[in-house]
């Protein structure tokens, strides 16, 4: 998240992760409370992999999705579902996370295996980039036009007109369970202006969606990531874990903003948010199911750290495709940010 947007926060409840984030390093100051989920795991093996050949000379793209429905229209869908059940899905977003730092040998060793095994796509980012906008757009498969995010505060979004992909698994077919995890609240706090994930409060009191939030803003990114993976890994042990789901990161982009990408410091980031993937990679495998998982990030960074203008290292992004059954969707090399969630939705239908 980029400082100047984050000072743009509206006097409605403005959290703190809707303020400046990178003027100083997260700290820690009191630990957090950890999910009431307890479930048997069983652990399956990680290798540390090469890093992927760059997809630069792809031009091919797909369609961007159609209108989305309201959640008005959306739930007027029938709750029949097909014969078959769609295969789980789970997107983890790592935010600010520049690949050719990940890929570098020794870094993002999980990375770089899930990329090896599956597909890597190219992604470039809408101005400004900044973390709202661009998490938007990801996520409810709008563009900065259609949703209406133009900073952090979320001031004059339109949000609740856009579903997010959750949302639109959930309307498709409302036998499906969700799940949301992230410590930036703008995501998922429902007190602010946000959040760009739905709280959907009847499907949370039916126990078909589940949302955690947690404010990495106050407690550090390091901390919080730690215990978001650490709850999404106690749901996903669980019988029936859930359908779609999406936990996000931010321990990374911290990171950049505060030592900037050239220093160990934001290496050392990486290879911690990697473990946290590598620790929901070996539970998904230990399921023996059809699981797709998608990983992407929301805008680079300048070398010395910090973001939302135009450059290329600020607009640059990427998708990672993978899943434990070899059954890789086959996405163009070029992803446009819009496209991802309507990819992600079809994926799960094929």
């Amino acid at each position: 998240m980029n400082s100047f947007a984050r000072n743009a926060a509206s006097a409605a409840h403005v959290t703190p992760s809707q303020a400046s984030r990178g003027s100083q390093p997260s700290q820690a100051s009191q630990p957090s409370q950890l999910s009431q989920l307890s479930q048997a795991s069983q652990p399956s093996q990680l290798s540390q992999a090469s890093q992927p050949s760059q997809a630069s000379q792809a031009s091919q793209t797909v369609a961007a999705p159609g209108p989305q429905a309201t959640p008005a229209q959306a739930m007027q869908v029938s709750s029949t579902s097909p014969a078959v059940r769609p295969r789980p899905l789970l997107l983890l977003g790592l935010d600010g996370t520049r690949w050719s730092i990940a890929a570098e040998p020794g870094v993002g060793t999980n990375l770089q295996r899930l990329a090896r095994e599956g597909s890597w796509h190219q992604m470039t980012m809408e101005v400004p980039t900044i973390s709202a906008p661009g998490w938007g757009s990801i996520l409810t498969g709008t563009t900065h036009a259609e949703h209406g995010l133009r900073d952090n505060s979320c001031v004059g979004g339109r949000t609740w007109n856009c579903p997010d992909f959750l949302s639109q698994a959930f309307y498709e077919d409302q036998r499906t369970t969700t799940f949301a995890a992230a410590g930036w609240p703008v995501l998922v706090d429902p007190s602010g202006l946000g959040p760009i994930i739905h709280p959907r409060m009847e499907q949370q009191y039916a126990g078909l969606h589940n949302v955690i939030v947690r404010d990495g803003e106050t407690y550090g990114y390091q901390r919080i990531d730690a215990e978001i993976a650490d709850i999404a890994a106690a749901k996903l042990r669980s019988p029936e874990a859930f359908d779609v789901g999406f936990v996000y990161f931010c321990d990374v982009d911290d990171a950049g903003h505060v030592y900037g990408l050239q220093g160990e410091e934001y290496r050392a980031a990486i290879r911690r948010v990697d473990a946290h993937v590598g620790h929901l990679i070996e539970v998904i495998s230990a399921r023996d199911e059809d699981w797709l998982v998608v990983l992407t990030t929301d805008h680079g960074h300048r070398d010395e750290g910090g973001h939302g203008g135009d450059s290329p290292r600020e607009r640059e992004s990427w998708v990672v495709a993978w899943a434990p059954s070899g059954n890789i969707p086959n996405w163009p090399e070029i992803i446009e940010p819009w496209e991802l969630a309507g990819l992600m939705l079809a994926a799960r239908r094929a």
